[in-house]
């Protein structure tokens, strides 16, 4: 989806708090509430859900913590009142509602990762030539858009991103 987000840079809040050279990730937990979100009752899963970031991935300018949309406020099924967008990442791993984020020094668990681990990576950049084991991802369909058009690596910012990955092999750390 192409989303106008409004918010502010994660690297902005995580300055603030100066994380000490022991921080290598940053973990993130969403609000546990199954009367708001009564999937979150399911117990096939490990709830609250969680994701993760490397720090620098997280003191990236493109990472964002996503406070509206279209010039208006979060609503609740868009992540309310706080959520995480990473634009070059598949879009589970911008959590929404977010109740906590913490500095650690391990790569933390993820839900994805967690549930399926052949399936869904810590890194989860969008990467057309790393197949998911149930389909392709080389190429996509906008929202509105009825062809569909070839994925981009990175999501279109491999400009801005790839160098965070030099010397990764992308399709093992995916």
């Amino acid at each position: 989806m192409v989303i106008p987000w409004n918010g502010f840079p994660l690297a902005k809040l995580l300055k603030e708090v100066e994380p000490t050279s022991d921080a290598k990730f940053v973990r993130f937990e969403t609000l546990m509430d199954k009367k708001q979100m009564p999937g979150e009752a399911n117990p096939f899963y490990e709830w609250p859900y969680q994701e993760g970031l490397r720090l620098d991935e997280a003191m990236h300018d493109l990472t964002i913590l996503a406070t509206g949309l279209y010039g208006q406020p979060l609503p609740n099924p868009d992540g309310a009142p706080i959520r995480l967008v990473v634009p070059w990442k598949y879009g589970f791993k911008s959590i929404k509602s977010i109740v906590k984020i913490e500095l650690v020094d391990k790569q933390p668990n993820t839900f994805w990762k967690t549930t399926s681990p052949k399936e869904y990576g810590f890194y989860s950049n969008v990467n057309p030539n790393h197949p998911h084991p149930r389909w392709l991802q080389n190429s996509e369909r906008r929202i509105g858009e009825l062809t569909r058009r070839p994925t981009l690596m990175f999501n279109g910012y491999g400009e801005q991103v790839a160098h965070l990955y030099d010397g990764m092999d992308l399709d093992l750390s995916y």
